[in-house]
């Protein structure tokens, strides 16, 4: 119904009030945050894909892969320290992990973490159920919707998609999405993706080092920008998004010094488990599952035996193959399940976790991906899923990242949150007292009614670039089409978006370090 229609209907007191313009108004007036329809955190929980049962069958099945299959390549410092804990290293090379030592190394991990941003009201409390949607991967080329065409990611571009999730309402953490390819030097690579998240946003960010030497130099930089060691430490607001794990089952040597030096450094830890089902992951969606689940444990017994309780996400993030060609298929009803069942099994330990969702297959942010993005992120989130990575921007099954559909998908995460939010039935809600002031004498319909304006916007939420207009409001504003109003809102954020980082530290740091994006 148009908004001329709605003032049409409304009834003499709502117009006298104020009609239409008190209702823009008030639609454009900033809500307290507890007062918003959705924002972090909201607990989900309400889809569960596995039974208790279930669960039970798949943690006494990744007991026993630990056990008896245990873990090929292990590093000369994990070997040390995973046989100073109790793990037994085998005449085969592999070291194994007895049933009581994962026991033992669960009691000791941390729950109820906190991920610290900069600005502290976007702190990410991952406890429970509690939501939280944000970007993630390592795309290498951007889907440029302006010149339609694929071209190589950049610094610019990753530096332009963390200005992007700062302004975007639920976009809640931003991890390193993009390859800047512009950087033949690795560890000036390394440097330039920390620095371009951290100058982009003061969200939670995420970041990867392509090898252990580069992490002094990137965590100097991060002492510059938090004010020193100490302040860095008791709010690290960067997390390792660590590949500790090459499916099936053996360690990442360098990967796993990397975690050593960083929870050295004290930084949180995502022990990242990427196996593909019917490639480096079994087939079966619940046998799958058990191979993240094992390689998670084996990675939260690594790091608790270095630092009992040091902050982890448990990332069991298994993805899907189409089995006609081997080609991952993130954008599946498969996926969506695996994702959804690893967030129950985060749940059964009681740890929090993170893994995949959004994910898009097709080229470009069209009626695919929107199905796609919208069916695996409301899976995720109704799971009660922690953290929600690769949920916006992915395309070509994490080859390609939009700017655009960064910002359409901000929509979809604000409807996918409302879904999670659910609804309330509390005395107020359920009161008849409102249709008897309607029904009874009243106008016969509720718009422009108290209690309809009073939730217009606690209770709903409206798209920023998602078209409702009818068509004849559509002919009359000249055919908008969703994807120039993406571009739109883009241009318009990055327009008055700024760096984050005191502009005397980026002095410090553009001086320490060449980077290469302004």
């Amino acid at each position: 119904m148009s908004d001329e229609m709605v003032a049409g209907c409304a009834p003499e007191r709502a117009r006298r009030s104020g009609g239409r313009a008190s209702r823009v108004a008030l639609r454009a007036a900033p809500l307290a945050e507890e007062l918003r329809p959705v924002r972090a955190g909201l607990p989900g929980g309400q889809y569960k894909p596995l039974t208790e049962a279930g669960m039970a069958r798949i943690h006494a099945a990744a007991l026993e892969a630990l056990e008896v299959i245990g873990f090929g390549s292990v590093p000369p410092t994990g070997r040390e320290i995973l046989t100073g804990a109790g793990a037994v290293m085998g005449a085969d090379g592999r070291v194994r992990f007895p049933r009581a030592l994962v026991e033992d190394m669960l009691t000791k991990a941390a729950r109820g973490i906190t991920l610290h941003a900069r600005d502290p009201k976007h702190d990410l409390h991952l406890t429970g159920t509690n939501v939280h949607f944000g970007t993630a991967g390592a795309a290498v080329h951007i889907v440029d919707l302006e010149r339609n065409e694929y071209r190589d990611s950049t610094s610019a571009d990753l530096y332009a998609a963390a200005k992007l999730a700062q302004n975007l309402d639920n976009v809640h953490f931003f991890q390193r999405a993009m390859v800047c390819r512009d950087i033949p030097d690795n560890y000036e690579m390394d440097v330039n993706t920390l620095y371009a998240c951290c100058a982009g946003t003061a969200k939670h960010v995420g970041t990867s080092f392509s090898d252990p030497a580069h992490v002094k130099g990137c965590f100097e930089l991060l002492h510059m920008i938090a004010g020193g060691e100490k302040k860095w430490r008791e709010r690290p607001f960067v997390s390792n998004s660590n590949c500790f794990v090459v499916p099936p089952m053996k360690f990442a040597e360098e990967s796993c010094r990397t975690m050593e030096l960083c929870v050295e450094g004290g930084m949180p830890i995502l022990l990242l488990s990427a196996g593909q089902a019917g490639a480096t992951s079994p087939a079966p969606i619940a046998l799958s599952i058990v191979q993240a689940v094992a390689e998670c444990l084996a990675g939260l017994v690594y790091v608790n035996a270095m630092v009992p309780g040091h902050p982890c996400i448990f990332g069991t993030w298994p993805f899907v193959s189409d089995l006609r060609t081997g080609a991952m298929s993130g954008g599946s009803a498969e996926q969506a399940l695996l994702t959804a069942g690893c967030g129950q099994m985060h749940q059964f330990y009681g740890l929090p976790g993170g893994a995949a969702s959004g994910i898009s297959d097709s080229k470009l942010p069209d009626m695919q991906a929107g199905w796609e993005q919208g069916i695996t992120n409301v899976l995720a989130g109704l799971s009660g899923l922690n953290m929600c990575y690769e949920a916006v921007g992915m395309h070509a099954s994490l080859l390609g990242f939009c700017l655009e559909s960064l910002v359409m998908g901000d929509d979809i995460l604000g409807q996918v949150m409302r879904c999670v939010r659910g609804i309330e039935v509390t005395d107020d809600k359920v009161s008849i007292e409102a249709m008897k002031q309607v029904c009874l004498g009243g106008p016969g319909h509720y718009l422009g009614s108290e209690q309809t304006l009073s939730l217009m916007q606690t209770e709903y939420i409206y798209p920023m670039v998602g078209n409702r207009m009818s068509p004849k409001e559509w002919v009359e504003a000249g055919k908008p089409e969703l994807l120039d109003r993406a571009i739109a809102r883009k241009n318009a954020i990055l327009a008055k978006a700024g760096c984050m980082v005191d502009p005397e530290i980026d002095a410090a740091v553009r001086s320490a370090y060449r980077i290469h994006f302004n």
